[in-house]
């Protein structure tokens, strides 16, 4: 309740702020995601809603995703004329993974309505097959397309309300998914209420950004990049003061082509916990921490998946590797060190509590 949030800043400098979202857990249990809106929109239907939701639809407009959409373009309707800040989530492409038929079978062909459920664990182990996998991945593929196509039609909005010159919009996503890539089936692991170490790969960890700013020529940027710098990004744009208080960095000096990279290095990690801890990181359902779960650090082509002290580490060279099948860091021991000393070093600037810090301060 007491961090600086960016709508907070946003909605003191004057500008219009909304969020509309299907994700069902931004304001359940006092999680507080609707702090610092001027409104607040939550499209029920996912969730424990999911089953109303299911018994209700009858055309792709009724799914969450496109409702949550369409309420976002009713609202540019009605606001296109003020400075505005518009948030919309949709927990889309997320299991169960049920889009309209019509989006599946741009993947697989004579599909007969399965649903195959991620088992968050290694998949083999649990007696999946390679088909059931197969399944999994095209309807997760035509939910994505769904989603594309709203997405879509929400540009397209903004477009007609003459809004391109003078919106910046930004696209991305939380976290990806394996779908039998080290043989898991899951974004983590995780059964009956625990959770267990699975590493971040980067099929989970490497997400897409896509940022659009007026008069900004498109281009791809090969730069080191972490979700917690569209914060000083969005402020600095806005033309609102950056508080001492945020970690991340603004990601204009890229955007303008100043620079190459702001930074060293980027970490992907759940909120540190320590074994025995409780967390509701992943839903509002709480779940125990049974091992300490691994961080990725990433430095130029380098990444290290490390755990805490004594635990086994691995390095992957992305360039020469990006499946990452061959774990070099018996090959490499320099690099190892230097990454897991930036990685320490990361966490001391961010005043990271002695108790998590202790166990993570050695290889």
């Amino acid at each position: 309740r007491d961090e600086i949030i960016l709508p907070q800043l946003l909605t003191e400098a004057g500008y219009r702020t909304m969020a509309i979202v299907d994700t069902p857990f931004f304001v359940r249990n006092g999680y507080g995601y609707d702090r610092g809106f001027h409104d607040f929109r939550w499209v029920r239907g996912q969730g424990a809603d999911r089953q109303d939701t299911n018994y209700e639809r009858r055309y792709e407009e009724d799914y969450c995703a496109p409702m949550t959409f369409a309420a976002a373009e009713r609202w540019l309707e009605r606001h296109y004329k003020e400075r505005f800040f518009l948030y919309v989530d949709t927990w889309d492409p997320h299991e169960p993974w049920d889009p309209p038929a019509h989006y599946v079978e741009q993947y697989i062909s004579n599909w007969d309505g399965t649903l195959v459920a991620p088992c968050y664990w290694y998949w083999k182990e649990r007696g999946l097959t390679e088909g059931e996998l197969a399944i999994a991945r095209a309807c997760y593929a035509g939910e994505v397309t769904m989603v594309d196509r709203w997405t879509g039609r929400l540009l397209e909005r903004i477009e007609s309300l003459g809004l391109m010159d003078k919106t910046i919009i930004v696209f991305t996503a939380d976290h990806g998914f394996y779908f039998g890539e080290h043989g898991m089936f899951g974004k983590t692991l995780m059964q009956a209420g625990r959770f267990y170490g699975a590493p971040l790969y980067e099929e989970v960890a490497r997400v897409p950004l896509l940022i659009y700013v007026p008069g900004v020529k498109p281009r791809r940027i090969n730069a080191l990049v972490t979700l917690p710098d569209l914060m000083p990004t969005l402020l600095e744009l806005a033309g609102v003061e950056i508080p001492d208080t945020v970690q991340a960095k603004s990601l204009l000096p890229l955007l303008r082509g100043e620079a190459r990279q702001v930074h060293r290095c980027v970490v992907t990690t759940m909120p540190l916990y320590n074994p025995g801890e409780v967390t509701r990181v992943v839903d509002n359902f709480e779940r125990r921490v049974e091992e300490f779960l691994p961080a990725t650090i990433t430095a130029g082509w380098w990444q290290l998946l490390y755990t805490c002290e004594g635990m086994p580490v691995e390095l992957y060279n992305l360039r020469d590797d990006p499946q990452q099948k061959h774990n070099v860091a018996k090959k490499h021991p320099n690099v190892v060190e230097r990454m897991h000393s930036m990685f320490v070093q990361l966490l001391e600037e961010w005043r990271t509590d002695e108790r998590l810090l202790a166990p993570r301060r050695k290889l």
